[in-house]
């Protein structure tokens, strides 16, 4: 993913590797461990009243545990534990570094039918973020004709073209963001102390999907930021300096293998 320069003088770049192993269990259920890395590259030119050497690269790695129960033919009970270590790296681990986000849900798929559908309903709870209560998750994609279906949902919503199974172009609204503590404090002229780093950003997006074999699938977007706000933390999470509060162009491609 890259973020190009935007008028902040800021550029932001993410590299993301994903896996997750489903391991079958007492007939349909599945439990699922796996790992998500995003290595993201922060580049601010402009001058700051500060040095901006401890915001150059931030690592963010999730350990994925859940549990997949099939309690009729159509839903699924999901619960998922998701420790997590969001991190400058600058120094050795240190306890701000760690926290663990939960999720509980319940899934619902037809896919063998003439206008399939998925739908997600549940509550995560992450604790890395400045509310910390449980916060609804809603997600629900319908194919209402051959060649059409939509996504009503957060983090997405969105429609989807498909062209000949094999293509498909897609129009998204997500958000995004992140949350990295700093290793290394930065204290500003006031001589507050800033504790970590993050980021929020609403994007429109236009793509493309191709189906390289069954569940193998390349895919580019590219699209325009509604609004962001990247921002310095203190100890109580209160916003205490802005870093990026510019609109930006937004690219995304990748690779990927469903099982």
């Amino acid at each position: 993913m890259l973020m190009p320069r935007n008028d902040s003088d800021a550029e932001l770049s993410r590299m993301k590797l994903l896996v997750n192993v489903p391991i079958k269990v007492r007939d349909s259920n599945n439990v699922i461990l796996g790992a998500e890395y995003n290595r993201l590259a922060y580049n601010l030119e402009r001058e700051l009243p500060f040095s901006s050497a401890g915001l150059k690269q931030f690592h963010v790695l999730d350990f994925n545990m859940a549990y997949v129960w099939k309690f009729n033919p159509n839903w699924r009970f999901i619960g998922v534990v998701t420790p997590r270590l969001a991190s400058t790296l600058t120094n050795p681990l240190e306890n701000g570094d760690f926290s663990v986000n939960a999720t509980v849900g319940f899934f619902k798929e037809k896919k063998n039918i003439d206008k399939p559908m998925i739908l997600v309903l549940g509550v995560a709870y992450n604790s890395t973020v400045a509310l910390r209560i449980p916060l609804p998750i809603f997600y629900y994609e319908r194919r209402f004709s051959k060649s059409w279906s939509f996504v009503v949902g957060i983090p997405k919503t969105g429609m989807k073209f498909h062209l000949k199974e094999r293509h498909q172009f897609q129009t998204e609204f997500i958000f995004d963001g992140y949350y990295v503590n700093l290793q290394n404090n930065i204290v500003l002229p006031n001589t507050v102390s800033a504790s970590s780093v993050s980021s929020s950003a609403a994007l429109v997006t236009v793509g493309y999907q191709f189906r390289l074999a069954a569940n193998t699938f390349i895919y580019a977007y590219a699209g325009h930021t509604v609004f962001q706000d990247g921002v310095l933390r203190d100890a109580d999470r209160n916003d205490i300096f802005t870093l990026n509060d510019n609109p930006s162009l937004y690219f995304r491609t990748g690779f990927r293998i469903g099982l």
